[in-house]
Protein backbone atom coordinates (compact mmCIF):
# COMPACT_ATOMS: atom_id res chain seq x y z
CA UNK A 1 0.00 0.00 0.00
CA UNK A 2 2.94 2.69 0.64
CA UNK A 3 4.52 2.11 -2.65
CA UNK A 4 1.24 2.50 -4.11
CA UNK A 5 0.89 5.63 -2.65
CA UNK A 6 4.07 6.73 -3.44
CA UNK A 7 3.76 6.17 -6.62
CA UNK A 8 0.18 8.05 -6.90
CA UNK A 9 1.64 10.94 -5.38
CA UNK A 10 4.39 11.42 -7.96
CA UNK A 11 1.97 10.79 -10.49
CA UNK A 12 -0.05 13.90 -8.59
CA UNK A 13 2.90 15.81 -8.38
CA UNK A 14 3.55 15.01 -12.52
CA UNK A 15 0.01 16.37 -13.18
CA UNK A 16 -0.12 19.29 -11.24
CA UNK A 17 3.18 20.61 -12.80
CA UNK A 18 1.44 20.08 -16.26
CA UNK A 19 -1.47 22.01 -15.09
CA UNK A 20 -1.34 25.90 -16.49
CA UNK A 21 -0.83 28.43 -13.71
CA UNK A 22 -2.08 31.75 -14.58
CA UNK A 23 0.01 34.53 -12.62
CA UNK A 24 0.52 38.25 -12.00
CA UNK A 25 4.35 40.35 -11.65
CA UNK A 26 5.06 43.75 -10.97
CA UNK A 27 7.95 44.75 -13.58
CA UNK A 28 9.41 47.95 -12.96
CA UNK A 29 5.85 49.14 -12.02
CA UNK A 30 3.96 47.36 -15.01
CA UNK A 31 1.51 44.61 -14.41
CA UNK A 32 2.90 41.94 -16.37
CA UNK A 33 0.14 38.62 -16.43
CA UNK A 34 1.76 35.92 -17.47
CA UNK A 35 0.88 31.62 -17.76
CA UNK A 36 3.52 29.11 -16.84
CA UNK A 37 3.58 25.51 -16.45
CA UNK A 38 6.38 22.61 -15.60
CA UNK A 39 8.83 22.67 -12.45
CA UNK A 40 11.77 24.83 -11.96
CA UNK A 41 14.88 23.32 -12.56
CA UNK A 42 13.97 22.36 -16.40
CA UNK A 43 14.89 24.06 -19.47
CA UNK A 44 12.66 26.85 -19.82
CA UNK A 45 10.91 27.72 -23.11
CA UNK A 46 9.88 30.91 -23.06
CA UNK A 47 7.04 31.72 -25.30
CA UNK A 48 6.06 35.33 -27.20
CA UNK A 49 3.35 35.82 -29.02
CA UNK A 50 2.77 38.38 -31.63
CA UNK A 51 -0.09 40.56 -33.08
CA UNK A 52 -2.99 40.58 -31.79
CA UNK A 53 -3.00 38.30 -29.58
CA UNK A 54 -1.36 37.26 -25.75
CA UNK A 55 -0.41 34.25 -24.08
CA UNK A 56 -3.99 32.70 -24.24
CA UNK A 57 -2.18 31.44 -27.79
CA UNK A 58 0.07 28.88 -26.22
CA UNK A 59 -3.19 27.31 -24.16
CA UNK A 60 -3.03 24.21 -25.86
CA UNK A 61 0.69 23.75 -26.02
CA UNK A 62 1.87 24.86 -22.32
CA UNK A 63 0.50 21.75 -21.08
CA UNK A 64 2.80 18.93 -23.28
CA UNK A 65 5.97 21.40 -23.08
CA UNK A 66 5.32 21.24 -19.19
CA UNK A 67 6.64 16.98 -19.23
CA UNK A 68 9.72 18.84 -19.74
CA UNK A 69 10.36 22.30 -19.42
CA UNK A 70 9.59 24.91 -17.14
CA UNK A 71 7.27 26.84 -20.03
CA UNK A 72 6.73 30.86 -19.29
CA UNK A 73 4.33 32.78 -21.84
CA UNK A 74 4.15 36.67 -20.57
CA UNK A 75 1.17 38.78 -22.21
CA UNK A 76 3.50 41.83 -23.45
CA UNK A 77 2.63 45.43 -22.14
CA UNK A 78 -0.13 46.69 -24.30
CA UNK A 79 -1.32 42.94 -24.97
CA UNK A 80 -4.20 40.34 -23.47
CA UNK A 81 -3.78 40.74 -19.69
CA UNK A 82 -0.69 42.82 -18.90
CA UNK A 83 -1.28 46.97 -18.12
CA UNK A 84 -1.26 48.78 -21.33
CA UNK A 85 -0.34 52.33 -20.06
CA UNK A 86 -0.13 55.04 -22.65
CA UNK A 87 2.44 55.65 -25.26
CA UNK A 88 3.38 59.20 -22.82
CA UNK A 89 3.77 56.50 -19.82
CA UNK A 90 5.56 53.05 -21.66
CA UNK A 91 7.60 53.67 -24.69
CA UNK A 92 6.50 51.15 -27.27
CA UNK A 93 9.67 49.86 -28.64
CA UNK A 94 10.70 46.19 -29.12
CA UNK A 95 13.81 47.06 -27.68
CA UNK A 96 12.33 48.51 -24.51
CA UNK A 97 9.43 45.40 -24.70
CA UNK A 98 12.33 42.75 -24.37
CA UNK A 99 13.51 44.80 -21.56
CA UNK A 100 10.38 44.33 -19.55
CA UNK A 101 10.48 40.36 -20.33
CA UNK A 102 13.86 40.11 -19.22
CA UNK A 103 13.32 41.82 -16.04
CA UNK A 104 10.17 39.46 -15.61
CA UNK A 105 13.12 36.59 -16.22
CA UNK A 106 15.15 38.00 -13.82
CA UNK A 107 12.44 37.92 -11.07
CA UNK A 108 11.60 34.29 -11.71
CA UNK A 109 15.75 33.24 -11.45
CA UNK A 110 15.54 32.10 -15.31
CA UNK A 111 19.35 32.15 -16.78
CA UNK A 112 19.12 30.23 -20.14
CA UNK A 113 16.25 29.31 -22.31
CA UNK A 114 14.44 28.66 -25.49
CA UNK A 115 11.93 31.50 -27.18
CA UNK A 116 9.52 31.29 -29.18
CA UNK A 117 9.68 33.72 -32.08
CA UNK A 118 6.00 34.32 -33.42
CA UNK A 119 5.64 37.76 -35.17
CA UNK A 120 6.12 41.03 -33.07
CA UNK A 121 7.82 38.29 -30.98
CA UNK A 122 10.01 37.81 -33.05
CA UNK A 123 12.12 41.04 -32.61
CA UNK A 124 11.06 41.10 -28.78
CA UNK A 125 13.41 37.44 -29.23
CA UNK A 126 15.98 39.33 -30.74
CA UNK A 127 16.46 41.59 -28.84
CA UNK A 128 16.89 39.15 -25.85
CA UNK A 129 19.24 37.11 -27.99
CA UNK A 130 21.77 39.57 -29.39
CA UNK A 131 22.18 41.25 -25.97
CA UNK A 132 23.21 37.80 -24.53
CA UNK A 133 24.00 35.03 -26.41
CA UNK A 134 24.79 32.91 -24.04
CA UNK A 135 21.34 32.77 -22.24
CA UNK A 136 19.98 31.26 -25.64
CA UNK A 137 19.79 27.60 -25.86
CA UNK A 138 17.99 27.15 -29.10
CA UNK A 139 15.03 29.03 -31.09
CA UNK A 140 11.61 28.27 -32.02
CA UNK A 141 10.34 30.12 -34.65
CA UNK A 142 6.58 30.33 -35.64
CA UNK A 143 5.61 32.81 -38.70
CA UNK A 144 8.41 35.17 -37.45
CA UNK A 145 10.58 36.75 -39.67
CA UNK A 146 13.93 37.59 -39.36
CA UNK A 147 15.61 38.42 -43.10
CA UNK A 148 14.22 40.66 -46.40
CA UNK A 149 12.54 37.27 -47.77
CA UNK A 150 9.23 37.39 -45.79
CA UNK A 151 8.52 40.85 -46.45
CA UNK A 152 6.85 40.40 -49.86
CA UNK A 153 4.88 43.75 -51.66
CA UNK A 154 2.73 43.06 -49.13
CA UNK A 155 5.10 45.64 -46.88
CA UNK A 156 5.58 48.32 -49.52
CA UNK A 157 2.89 50.84 -48.05
CA UNK A 158 4.56 50.23 -44.56
CA UNK A 159 8.46 50.47 -45.95
CA UNK A 160 7.43 53.74 -47.82
CA UNK A 161 5.26 55.01 -44.55
CA UNK A 162 8.87 54.16 -42.47
CA UNK A 163 10.80 56.18 -44.72
CA UNK A 164 8.43 59.03 -45.13
CA UNK A 165 6.16 59.25 -42.04
CA UNK A 166 3.26 61.34 -43.67
CA UNK A 167 -0.06 61.60 -43.20
CA UNK A 168 -0.83 61.00 -46.84
CA UNK A 169 1.92 57.94 -46.36
CA UNK A 170 -0.04 56.67 -43.25
CA UNK A 171 -3.43 57.00 -45.15
CA UNK A 172 -2.14 54.49 -47.64
CA UNK A 173 -1.46 51.81 -45.11
CA UNK A 174 -3.78 49.15 -44.71
CA UNK A 175 -6.24 49.99 -42.14
CA UNK A 176 -5.83 47.13 -39.76
CA UNK A 177 -6.37 48.90 -36.48
CA UNK A 178 -10.42 47.50 -35.78
CA UNK A 179 -12.11 44.69 -35.29
CA UNK A 180 -11.99 43.07 -38.99
CA UNK A 181 -8.32 43.92 -39.07
CA UNK A 182 -7.82 41.85 -35.53
CA UNK A 183 -10.19 38.76 -37.26
CA UNK A 184 -7.96 38.92 -40.51
CA UNK A 185 -4.70 37.96 -38.28
CA UNK A 186 -6.17 34.52 -37.58
CA UNK A 187 -8.37 34.09 -40.97
CA UNK A 188 -7.19 36.08 -44.05
CA UNK A 189 -5.65 34.22 -46.84
CA UNK A 190 -7.48 30.96 -45.54
CA UNK A 191 -9.31 28.51 -47.29
CA UNK A 192 -12.64 27.56 -46.09
CA UNK A 193 -11.35 24.39 -44.73
CA UNK A 194 -9.15 25.77 -42.31
CA UNK A 195 -11.33 29.13 -41.46
CA UNK A 196 -14.05 27.42 -39.73
CA UNK A 197 -11.26 25.72 -37.36
CA UNK A 198 -10.65 28.54 -35.95
CA UNK A 199 -12.44 29.48 -32.74
CA UNK A 200 -14.17 33.16 -32.62
CA UNK A 201 -13.50 33.97 -28.77
CA UNK A 202 -9.85 34.37 -29.88
CA UNK A 203 -10.00 37.42 -31.80
CA UNK A 204 -13.22 38.41 -29.72
CA UNK A 205 -10.68 38.67 -26.53
CA UNK A 206 -8.04 40.65 -28.58
CA UNK A 207 -9.61 42.90 -29.79
CA UNK A 208 -11.35 43.19 -26.14
CA UNK A 209 -8.28 43.95 -24.88
CA UNK A 210 -7.17 46.02 -27.97
CA UNK A 211 -10.21 48.53 -27.23
CA UNK A 212 -8.27 49.52 -24.08
CA UNK A 213 -8.12 53.64 -23.90
CA UNK A 214 -4.60 53.71 -25.34
CA UNK A 215 -4.12 51.12 -27.20
CA UNK A 216 -4.46 51.38 -30.75
CA UNK A 217 -1.89 54.30 -30.01
CA UNK A 218 0.95 51.94 -28.60
CA UNK A 219 -0.09 49.34 -31.30
CA UNK A 220 0.85 51.79 -34.16
CA UNK A 221 3.68 52.44 -32.14
CA UNK A 222 4.78 48.98 -32.19
CA UNK A 223 4.21 48.56 -35.83
CA UNK A 224 6.48 52.04 -36.43
CA UNK A 225 9.35 50.33 -34.49
CA UNK A 226 9.12 47.58 -36.93
CA UNK A 227 11.43 49.67 -38.85
CA UNK A 228 13.86 49.43 -36.55
CA UNK A 229 13.72 45.73 -36.35
CA UNK A 230 14.31 45.07 -40.45
CA UNK A 231 16.91 47.96 -40.02
CA UNK A 232 18.49 44.89 -37.74
CA UNK A 233 18.23 42.17 -39.97
CA UNK A 234 21.68 42.27 -40.47
CA UNK A 235 22.70 42.52 -36.87
CA UNK A 236 20.50 39.00 -36.71
CA UNK A 237 22.32 37.78 -39.52
CA UNK A 238 25.65 38.19 -37.09
CA UNK A 239 24.16 36.28 -34.48
CA UNK A 240 23.21 33.44 -36.55
CA UNK A 241 26.46 33.00 -38.47
CA UNK A 242 28.50 33.74 -34.99
CA UNK A 243 26.21 31.59 -32.91
CA UNK A 244 24.38 29.23 -34.99
CA UNK A 245 21.75 28.43 -32.54
CA UNK A 246 19.79 25.08 -33.18
CA UNK A 247 16.20 26.06 -34.31
CA UNK A 248 12.74 24.15 -35.11
CA UNK A 249 10.99 26.63 -37.90
CA UNK A 250 7.06 26.11 -37.94
CA UNK A 251 5.11 28.05 -40.82
CA UNK A 252 1.61 27.88 -41.73
CA UNK A 253 2.12 28.46 -45.55
CA UNK A 254 -1.34 30.62 -46.23
CA UNK A 255 0.39 33.30 -43.92
CA UNK A 256 -0.43 36.59 -45.77
CA UNK A 257 1.95 38.93 -43.93
CA UNK A 258 4.96 37.05 -44.26
CA UNK A 259 5.94 35.28 -47.36
CA UNK A 260 7.46 31.42 -46.69
CA UNK A 261 10.81 32.54 -48.56
CA UNK A 262 11.40 33.07 -45.23
CA UNK A 263 11.82 29.37 -44.08
CA UNK A 264 14.70 28.57 -46.96
CA UNK A 265 16.36 31.92 -45.50
CA UNK A 266 16.25 30.55 -42.03
CA UNK A 267 18.05 27.15 -43.48
CA UNK A 268 20.48 29.24 -45.29
CA UNK A 269 21.75 31.13 -42.04
CA UNK A 270 21.74 28.43 -39.65
CA UNK A 271 23.39 25.15 -39.55
CA UNK A 272 21.03 23.13 -37.47
CA UNK A 273 17.68 23.67 -38.59
CA UNK A 274 14.26 21.44 -38.45
CA UNK A 275 11.45 23.21 -40.53
CA UNK A 276 8.09 21.87 -41.12
CA UNK A 277 5.45 23.61 -43.59
CA UNK A 278 1.66 23.26 -42.73
CA UNK A 279 -1.77 24.17 -44.28
CA UNK A 280 -2.30 26.68 -42.06
CA UNK A 281 -2.10 30.58 -41.72
CA UNK A 282 -0.47 33.26 -39.41
CA UNK A 283 -1.51 31.77 -36.01
CA UNK A 284 -0.44 28.36 -36.52
CA UNK A 285 -0.96 27.23 -32.79
CA UNK A 286 -5.40 27.97 -33.54
CA UNK A 287 -5.21 25.03 -35.62
CA UNK A 288 -2.27 22.50 -35.53
CA UNK A 289 -1.00 23.35 -31.52
CA UNK A 290 -1.01 19.19 -31.48
CA UNK A 291 1.23 19.04 -34.36
CA UNK A 292 3.76 22.12 -32.98
CA UNK A 293 3.51 21.27 -29.55
CA UNK A 294 4.81 17.49 -30.06
CA UNK A 295 7.55 18.84 -31.97
CA UNK A 296 8.61 21.46 -29.95
CA UNK A 297 9.07 18.42 -26.73
CA UNK A 298 10.84 17.05 -28.66
CA UNK A 299 13.46 19.92 -30.52
CA UNK A 300 13.73 20.74 -25.77
CA UNK A 301 14.54 17.09 -25.33
CA UNK A 302 17.16 16.97 -28.15
CA UNK A 303 18.75 20.21 -27.35
CA UNK A 304 18.74 20.07 -23.64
Amino acid sequence: MAVDLARNGGADIMRSSQKVRHLQADVDGLEVFYREAGRPGQPTVLLLHGFPSSSHTFREVMPVLADVAQVIAPDLPGFGMSSSPTVGDYDYTFDNLSRTIEHLLDQLGVERFFVYLHDFGAPVGYHLATRDPARIRGLIVQNGNAHSDGLGEQWDSARAYWADPTDDRRAALPDWLNFAGTRDQYLAGLPEHLRILHAPESWHLDWARMSRPGTIDAQFALFTDYANHVARFAEIAEYHRAHQPPALVLWGRHDPYFDVEEVLAYHRALDRMDAHLYDGGHLLLETHAIECADLMRTFVLDNS
